[in-house]
């Protein structure tokens, strides 16, 4: 049972505060709320001082200090006076050198910090308690108002109401250490060292006229081969020193009680509880790679000052507060975890091309993309883009790229959307509109959605099919439209089976509902529902599984008939080949079943059957869910076996989505966040991919690929929003080119529209009183 605490006082403005914790989120809080209720009675317990603090050098953005210096103008003046400032990052890496500059850096010692705060809230008047411990949580919220938990990552007062906050937190896969140097670093400096043992990187920057911080990061299992668990702090320092002695220029390294560890995510479900509320890395924490965990803190203490004098209840500006941060530090955790999964993964990158290393680097947590890294460093992309192979004035995503025979224009997909608009099985006028449309908006490639290869492998009655001869020739009159209106769009089908997930209503009238009558007998690698209510499948006896790959194989037949230049196999999202390939959905106890080898067997059957007899010119491509989001299904180690297995048998490139296989799942939701499982498998099993999952705009499409994460680049929804999205990049990109050519009847309108007026008058000057 959870210890109950205080109720919250009626008004949004407590009079007694109580701070545990004397980091820079705990100290400047108390500040804050000092600052705006001068008779209010704010305590601050800290258990050591900034002359015992750990770490060396805090970053800070401008947007940070411009919250900070609206908020309080001491604080900031005094942390202008101490900021060292830098433009440039430095990448350092096989004794090459590259430099990308306009990023913006500021940046002071922790302990100045700490000291600056402590001085602001000795003027305010807040009560320090240096030195020693806060009393129980429990008691504090009895005899305070409000009472805010800024204990850090180990936080007390998370860990007393876990119930209650209900946290995660979860431990990575790289040991790093915190390090000073004597000497100023010219930029942000990344350094990759590929020693006997592995892969190390070095992370420095400047911090004060004559100091740096260095911060030391590898692999767990490199930091064991290189007996780093074996050494003394002092030895430990010595070796790093050693190791990175070109970017050191030979100096050394000193600690402040330094000691290798791990860096551990921490998210709560919920920040407050009564009358208590946690603040920075007590709530969460952001991998220091990307710089935010000072700043976060920093962030959520202005946050919450301010919805205390918003609101009129404590209750109300609790909740207002975490709704307000939430999202904010939501995003910044994605963009912390996609770099420390980066640098834990950096030896599949050591062996691009140099410039695209750095590029990578720079990009590797999404915020920083192709068209914000152009505006702060042109001469540094066009180095890149030229080293990738664009012709100049050309994006990223208009260069060609080959396929076996088929050479697409662009390294734009159009992704299948299921229409469940098909009569019994066939395509009719809104295929020919819905593929037709997006083939004229300029895509390299269209995909049709999933084609079923049976009646009984329909998801829906509305879904299209490729099992009958008039099926046939309605497709035949989309691809002959597409090649004919828009040549140099190519048009692929995908065909597949849905397997246990068949037999269910239209999307909008009850997605993976079953119908309400006249369902159809299912088929499966496993008689598992897909969910509770769903029907139960049948599984597949080797007769059937004959049969069905028979079906495949006659399906193929017909899309080869009409026209398609490409064919994908569906092995994703739960649907019959998916089924096999996933331990939470295979059972089988036959060789079709149990190890990763066995369970790929069926899928790989199929592959083969029907690449026999699909055009040899023609590309075969597979779709796989890398990850079921879910415990006991497939990792993304899984995931990169498959692709091997299927590139072993000829597919020309793997399309890496992930999830859909379970009703249980949890997807970790964000901004291309399947992107990362189709890096890995390109990096691993060196087979071209097709990366999809909440890609939104062409500067993600050119970041992907510049950064060498994907060779295709496949986008549902921005096409549903507009047919044209590939022809519209290319105008906002100012590219006029053979990777976007408008179709004749169109290039009137190749050009954006002119809105609203253009002729105003300019402001006049500003006159005196």
């Amino acid at each position: 049972m959870v210890a109950d605490v205080g109720t919250p006082t009626p008004g949004a403005h407590p009079p007694r505060i109580a701070i545990i914790g004397g980091g820079p989120g705990g100290l400047y809080t108390a500040a804050l709320l000092k600052r705006r209720a001068p008779d209010r009675q704010v305590t601050l317990w800290e258990r050591t001082t900034p002359d015992n603090t750990f770490g060396f050098g805090v970053v800070l953005s401008d947007e940070t200090l411009g919250g900070i210096e609206h908020a309080d103008p001491a604080v900031h003046e005094a942390l202008r006076r101490n900021f060292t400032r830098w433009d440039d990052i430095e990448i350092v890496h096989r004794n090459t050198r590259h430099t990308a500059g306009g990023h913006g850096f500021a940046a002071l010692g922790r302990k100045r910090l700490l000291e600056i705060l402590h001085t602001r809230c000795h003027a305010l008047g807040v009560d320090l308690r240096p030195h020693t411990e806060a009393p129980p949580v429990e008691r504090l919220a009895e005899t305070y108002d409000l009472v805010v938990a800024a204990d850090g990552v180990h936080s007390a007062t998370r860990e007393a109401y876990a119930d209650v906050f209900r946290p995660r937190v979860t431990a990575h896969r790289c040991r790093y250490i915190w390090l000073a140097a004597d000497f100023a670093f010219d930029a942000f400096r990344f350094e990759i060292a590929e020693t006997e043992h592995g892969v190390m990187q070095l992370h420095g920057y400047p911090y004060a006229p004559g100091a740096s911080t260095v911060i030391v990061e590898m692999r767990e299992e490199v930091w064991h081969a290189a007996g780093f668990d074996e050494v003394t702090p002092q030895e430990s320092v010595e070796r790093c020193a050693k190791i990175f002695a070109d970017a050191l220029g030979g100096r050394p390294l000193r600690s402040n009680n330094s000691a290798w560890t791990t860096f551990r995510t921490v998210v709560n479900e919920r920040w407050s509880h009564g009358n208590v509320v946690l603040l920075g890395d007590a709530a969460h924490t952001a991998h220091f790679s990307i710089g935010s965990g000072t700043k976060l803190a920093v962030e959520d203490a202005l946050a919450l000052t301010a919805c205390l004098e918003e609101h009129p209840d404590l209750r109300s500006a609790l909740t207002a507060y975490e709704e307000e941060r939430r999202p904010v530090v939501a995003s910044a955790q994605r963009a912390a975890r996609a770099s420390l999964e980066w640098f834990e993964n950096l030896a599949l990158y050591v062996g691009q091309p140099p410039r695209r290393f750095a590029f990578n680097l720079l990009t590797r947590s999404r915020r920083v993309t192709h068209d914000n890294l152009r505006l702060r460093d042109g001469r540094f992309t066009t180095g890149v883009e030229r080293e990738f192979g664009c012709p100049p004035g050309t994006p990223p995503m208009f260069t060609p790229f080959r396929l076996r025979g088929l050479t697409l224009r662009n390294r734009v997909v159009v992704s299948p959307m299921d229409m469940y608009s098909a009569a019994d099985g066939v395509p009719g006028d809104l295929h020919l509109v819905h593929l037709g449309a997006r083939a004229l908006g300029g895509a390299g490639l269209v995909m049709t959605e999933m084609v079923c290869v049976s009646p009984e492998g329909r998801i829906t009655p509305g879904c299209a099919g490729l099992y009958t001869g008039r099926q046939g020739e309605a497709w035949r009159r989309i691809t002959d439209f597409v090649h004919e209106r828009a040549p140099g769009t190519a048009i692929g089908v995908q065909l597949g089976h849905s397997g246990r997930k068949g037999s269910t209503r239209l999307m909008w009238e009850g997605m993976d509902e079953p119908l309400p009558d006249g369902n159809w007998p299912l088929l499966a690698a496993s008689p598992l529902p897909y969910k509770p209510g769903s029907q139960l499948p049948r599984e597949l006896g080797r007769a059937q599984l004959t049969d069905l790959r028979e079906r495949f194989v006659a399906a193929a037949r017909r899309a080869a008939r009409a026209g398609f230049d490409l064919l994908e196999l569906h092995c994703a999202h739960g649907y019959l080949l998916s089924g096999f390939l996933s331990p939470l959905t295979n059972r089988r106890t036959d060789a079709y079943g149990g190890s990763l080898e066995r369970r790929l067997r069926f899928p790989l059957e199929v592959f083969d059957a029907v690449r026999a007899v699909w055009p040899e010119e023609r590309p075969m491509t597979v779709r796989i869910s890398a990850t079921d989001w879910a415990d006991g299904g497939t990792t993304a180690e899984d995931a990169v076996e498959i692709a091997r297995a299927f590139a072993a048998h000829g597919a020309d490139a793997i399309d890496v989505s992930t999830g859909q296989v379970v009703a249980e799942e949890a997807p970790e939701y964000g901004r291309s966040y399947q992107t990362p499982f189709a890096d890995r498998i390109r990096h691993e099993a060196r087979v071209p991919v097709i990366a999809v999952g909440a890609i939104s705009s062409w500067d993600d499409v050119n970041s992907l690929l510049l950064a060498g994460r994907a060779d295709l680049c496949a986008l549902a929804r921005p096409h549903l929003y507009d047919p044209h999205w590939t022809l519209h990049a290319a105008a906002e990109q100012g590219y006029d080119g053979p990777g976007a050519v408008w179709p004749a009847p169109y290039r009137a309108g190749s050009r954006p529209p002119r809105t609203g007026r253009i002729d105003a008058p300019k402001p006049r000057l500003a006159l005196g009183s």
